[in-house]
């Protein structure tokens, strides 16, 4: 049987993230001060220190969750076997630097970048997202489509498909707020509005789709090590053009989570390791495939991580 790693995407981030493996390891020390340099910000004090409030701004959210993966990564790889990748969100660039297709450099430029239109887009467009729970795919599809039936420019999408049963929308902040109970109406046991800065994963997001396109291009793709498992296809790709392409999708296109796990399986993965902060992919692994194995490497007091790799 086969392992598969899973970097973290948007929400998984919190205060203290990455201190303890940067005071205990010389290298996490070095690759985060050698991101402060990159970002020309002090990222290592948001991480450490917070407050919350300025972490969970999208446009440092997003290179910390990817410092965070890359440095568990490194920290491991010598010792961690695995036969291909997966990243949630923004967690595909980490997983493209695992399997060798980026650079640390040029994933992390990348990154800040994507965080910061990100966040632009939703200043200028305000969107927002709710994460839909225990209604079927197909019916918050249809809910999405009816919402969207009509000329006044409002989107309303489904944009993560996260496990069974649990989706998110994303769409036109008001218009969505005013027509929720659309989804409880369905059948939905909860809807609940997402501490996000826009509509992510939706039409709404295609001014900064255009602006990361270009950078996208700019930068070198070397083909993967490892089978990636792309956000916007749910299938294994290693040859470069074909990644790059995904990647510019991804920020309009929904998130096929609950697809990429299952056709992991389909494939032989009976085990998945996360990468970076939190316990969030390990949870929709276990609630999407039942007998699989799910453990993270986030602290360096995890016992898996200080003991079973690194040692």
């Amino acid at each position: 049987m086969s392992t598969a790693l899973l970097c973290v995407g948007q929400g998984s981030q919190y205060v203290g993230m990455i201190k303890d493996l940067a005071e205990k390891f010389t290298m996490a020390e070095e690759l985060i001060k050698k991101a402060d340099e990159i970002l020309d910000y002090p990222l290592s004090e948001i991480c450490f220190e917070g407050p919350i409030d300025r972490l969970k701004q999208t446009r440092y959210t997003q290179p910390a969750l990817f410092v965070h993966s890359a440095i568990a990564f490194e920290l491991t790889k010598n010792k961690l076997k695995f036969d291909a990748v997966a990243g949630h969100s923004v967690g595909e660039y980490a997983a493209l630097y695992a399997a060798g297709v980026l650079s640390f450099e040029d994933a992390l430029r990348l990154v800040s970048l994507r965080g910061q239109l990100m966040f632009t887009a939703g200043e200028e467009v305000p969107g927002t997202m709710f994460a839909v729970i225990n209604l079927d795919d197909d019916k918050v599809i249809e809910v999405c489509n009816k919402l969207s039936d009509n000329n006044d420019g409002n989107v309303v999408v489904a944009a993560n498909f996260n496990s069974p049963g649990q989706i998110v929308v994303s769409g036109s902040a008001q218009y969505l707020r005013d027509n929720i109970n659309a989804f409880k109406e369905a059948g939905a046991r909860m809807v609940k509005e997402l501490v996000v800065s826009g509509a992510f994963h939706s039409p709404l997001m295609k001014p900064a789709q255009n602006e990361l396109e270009k950078a996208i291009n700019s930068i070198e793709f070397n083909d993967a090590i490892v089978p990636v498992y792309a956000n916007v296809t749910a299938k294994p790709l290693t040859n470069s053009d074909e990644i790059r392409n995904a990647l510019v999708a991804q920020l309009t296109a929904p998130v096929l989570w609950t697809q990429t796990l299952n056709n992991m399986k389909a494939d032989g993965f009976d085990k998945f390791i996360e990468l970076g902060p939190g316990q969030v992919l390990q949870g929709l692994v276990k609630r999407t495939i039942s007998d699989a194995e799910a453990f993270g490497l986030d602290k360096a007091r995890n016992r898996k991580f200080s003991k079973r790799l690194i040692y």
